[in-house]
């Protein structure tokens, strides 16, 4: 008889590739590098005292200190540079392109974890400095650089694997820091879907029809909406039972490429829809990385793995392949 703690072990400590963590690095290092990049016209707009912003950077910084001290902004950098007699638009300016190489070297896996840290800080003191501004892709943002920053780099594709000659992580590390992230994603979908439900306009398509008619989200016309108006409740309810599904789903064999395939499907219709493109290309990155690694060119590497790694017992067709899917 195996013990629970047995069990436990082999369920939170499966051996898997870093297949993952080369789509969660790549993807999420992508997205900064777009962020930064759509940022850069309006970028001393939003963080300078002295430039006329919508909402200043003093305010957002005001409301950050009310929560907590410690949270990243950017006026940490504004204050210390100015000891040394460096101006806020310098300084501004050498933290844009600072964030932007940061993602770079991320994206190229060049001094990966340094890279992590260093972009996980800088996007947070961006994102925190005009909380006003932000919303829900920040956020995710944020959870897939964290991941990246504590998780067993370099991987495979990494520059730092061949040109700094730093060895690769333990197969079984590999799979708990990716078991996490899946039980993260579990939480967040099942606690979103279980929060739709609760309201009203989720099940007869209102909440929808809201989203798509509010500037700056109305990219289609009204009367292309009216036309599919009848689809709205249909799609809300869906969208409900996908959320709350997920955790049970998503891990069952015969229905993971189902509720993979159409959360995947669910995000990109959002972003093509209301123009939320970071927002999708960030959930799908997260969710491919999760959930999505055994259905792409990974077969050859799964199979390298099953050969190093010795049988744990009763699951070990889930340990050794990384999935601990039932």
């Amino acid at each position: 008889m195996r013990t629970l703690r047995q069990r436990l072990e082999e369920f939170l400590f499966p051996a898997d590739s870093d297949t993952w963590l080369r789509i969660l690095r790549i993807g999420v290092a992508l997205q900064v590098i777009i962020y930064s990049l759509s940022l850069r016209v309006d970028w001393h707009d939003l963080f300078s005292l002295d430039r006329a912003g919508v909402i200043k950077r003093d305010l957002s910084e005001a409301m950050l200190s009310a929560q907590s001290h410690y949270i990243p902004r950017l006026g940490w950098l504004v204050d210390f540079a100015s000891r040394f007699g460096v101006s806020e638009q310098t300084l501004l300016t050498l933290a844009w392109w600072s964030l932007l190489s940061a993602a770079f070297l991320l994206l190229i896996g060049l001094f990966s974890r340094e890279a992590a840290i260093a972009t996980v800080f800088l996007h947070l003191c961006a994102v925190k400095s005009t909380s006003g501004l932000t919303y829900g892709v920040d956020n995710f943002t944020s959870i897939g650089l964290f991941y990246i920053m504590i998780a067993p780099l370099p991987d495979r594709w990494a520059v730092d694997s061949w040109l700094r000659n730093i060895a690769r992580k333990d197969n079984h590390l590999q799979g708990f820091h990716r078991r996490i992230l899946q039980l993260h994603l579990c939480l967040i979908y099942f606690f979103g879907g279980i929060t739709k439900s609760a309201g009203t306009g989720w099940w007869d398509g209102a909440s929808i029809w809201y989203a798509l008619i509010r500037p700056p989200f109305n990219l289609l016309s009204p009367e292309t909406l009216i036309v599919w108006k009848h689809l709205f409740p249909i799609l809300s309810i869906s969208v409900c039972l996908l959320e709350t599904g997920y955790p049970l789903f998503i891990w069952l064999r015969k229905t993971r490429t189902l509720w993979l395939v159409a959360v995947i499907t669910m995000h990109l219709a959002i972003g093509l829809a209301m123009g939320l493109y970071l927002f999708a290309l960030v959930m799908i990155t997260l969710n491919v990385a999760a959930f999505g690694t055994e259905f792409s060119f990974v077969t050859t590497e799964t199979n390298a793995t099953r050969e190093v790694v010795a049988p744990r017992g009763r699951f070990d067709r889930a340990a050794i392949d990384g999935t601990g899917y039932l």
